[in-house]
């Protein structure tokens, strides 16, 4: 398959199929990622389809698409005639290094960049980062963080590390905190937040999350860290790791995070873009964790981005911090 981006792709019945066998570099992995790495510029939803038809399968049989490879699977890819579009090489781009060695890869990054190309977006960190580091092998994110929020992205070299660190990340063995700026004055000093979640779709296709007791469980930790006029600065620890998790949680207390504009009401959003808050303030600054394969302890931590702390250095009317506040 041509490594281009594409308009669109159909069945070439004049074509044959492939058979792809499985090797250490791609055990563990689940098909629907494996087929879009293999597939390079074919829609998702093209390859969705071709899975949940048959027209993909493992070792002759069908399958799902989130079947988790074997050493030695045979793959069958069938065949795909694509419509080439215009060349769009992701650039070559580096981010700040927090930690690296030669299994996994730790960055801090920037707000308004995606992790991944898809839904409109060209390229993002992961393409940009394999094209400048052309000579590795492996490199594959071990998990996401929205476009808008900035902080600490963990990557595998190895694939050894990648399915080490999913099932870390699956056990709660993988410690996350995030800084937020939220709207209003937060009451207590900390509390736990326990609100199932749960995955929907508006009428216009736009992915959301809402609170839902027959949701998935969700768990977050919050600890007001300071206390202004109009906003607060909350440490969140991720105790789950559900899609839109703090957000969401948040936005349930009543203090949706400055610049969020999908869990935020538009009246206080549109106030706060007016007074020239350009991003959403939800930072990724800490991750603890054993080394996928030497099992060193890691502590890693991102610097507060500059927008944090211009907004706490001049803040519109700071107030003195309330001492009071329990926790729930």
């Amino acid at each position: 398959m041509p490594d281009l981006p594409f308009r669109e792709a159909v069945t070439d019945s004049k074509a044959q199929a492939r058979l792809v066998e499985v090797t250490e570099a791609h055990e563990g992995q689940r098909l629907d990622n494996f087929l879009i790495r293999l597939c390079k510029g074919v829609p998702k939803s093209h390859l969705y389809k071709a899975v949940r038809g048959g027209q993909v399968r493992v070792n002759r049989g069908r399958c799902q698409v989130d079947y988790r490879l074997q050493l030695g699977d045979v793959v069958r890819i069938p065949p795909i005639r694509v419509a080439a579009s215009k060349e769009s090489r992701a650039p070559a781009k580096t981010f700040e290094v927090i930690y690296q060695d030669d299994a996994i890869l730790v960055i801090n990054k920037p707000a308004g960049v995606a992790v991944h190309g898809g839904s409109g977006v060209s390229h993002g960190v992961i393409e940009s980062l394999r094209a400048a580091n052309p000579d590795l092998r492996f490199l594959e994110l071990v998990h996401r963080l929205d476009r808008d929020t900035s902080g600490l992205l963990m990557l595998a070299k190895r694939r050894s590390a990648l399915v080490k660190l999913h099932a870390m990340l699956r056990d709660g063995k993988v410690n996350k905190h995030y800084l937020a700026v939220v709207q209003g004055r937060v009451a207590n000093n900390r509390q736990h937040i326990k609100l199932s979640l749960t995955k929907w779709v508006t009428a216009s296709g736009e992915r959301r999350v809402r609170v839902d007791s027959d949701g998935q469980f969700a768990h977050t930790i919050v600890t007001c860290v300071e206390r202004f006029a109009d906003y607060s600065l909350l440490d969140c620890e991720l105790r789950t790791g559900r899609t839109h998790q703090i957000r969401v949680h948040l936005s349930s207390m009543g203090h949706p995070i400055l610049g969020d504009t999908k869990y935020g009401s538009d009246e206080q959003q549109a106030a706060w873009r007016a007074a020239c808050v350009k991003r959403m303030f939800l930072h990724a600054w800490r991750l603890s964790f054993e080394h996928p394969l030497t099992g060193q302890q890691l502590a890693l931590e991102a610097p507060m981005p500059t927008s944090f702390e211009e907004l706490m250095e001049h803040p519109p009317e700071k107030s003195t911090p309330d001492p009071g506040g329990g926790e729930q």
